[in-house]
């Protein structure tokens, strides 16, 4: 009994490590190269206000996807709180994620709210996003643990 304890507790370990990982392994919307949100700039939308494309001479990777970012500053302020500019559901279609699936967005349809970064699929899209933030993003907070796995 007393070598078998040690296993039981390693293995209990292994096996609530693999169970953190599993909770925390959401999908993130990149493309071929691994660049996340088409290589627009993430902290342009809280500081600037608009989609800003950019530079490969800014670029920081994060987790399992690659940023860019238009200047030094604003990857410098990403490397200090990524959490906080990140958009929402690994920047997939905030409103796609609402009705049970992942998509691609354009950059330039884009809103935040309550300081969280929320990206849709088109212009169009948006519109009827707008139409109810608030209940959409319960929707896609209840949908995301599994849309964001698959």
């Amino acid at each position: 009994m007393k070598t078998l304890l040690p296993s039981i507790l390693v293995l209990g370990l292994v096996f609530n490590s693999l169970a953190l990982l599993a909770q925390n392994n959401y999908n993130v919307n990149v493309d071929k190269k691994n660049l996340a949100v088409q290589g627009y700039d993430l902290v342009a939308y809280f500081e600037d206000h608009k989609p800003v494309k950019g530079s490969e001479e800014f670029t920081f990777k994060y987790e399992t996807a690659t940023y860019h970012f238009a200047s030094k500053a604003h990857l410098n302020t990403f490397k200090k709180n990524p959490e906080k500019y990140l958009p929402e559901y690994g920047g997939f279609c905030a409103y796609g994620v609402s009705r049970g699936y992942a998509v691609g967005v354009d950059p330039d349809a884009w809103s935040i709210v309550d300081g969280k970064l929320y990206l849709n699929y088109s212009l169009k899209v948006q519109k009827t996003w707008s139409e109810d933030k608030p209940g959409y993003i319960k929707k896609a907070d209840q949908n995301w643990p599994t849309v964001g796995k698959n």
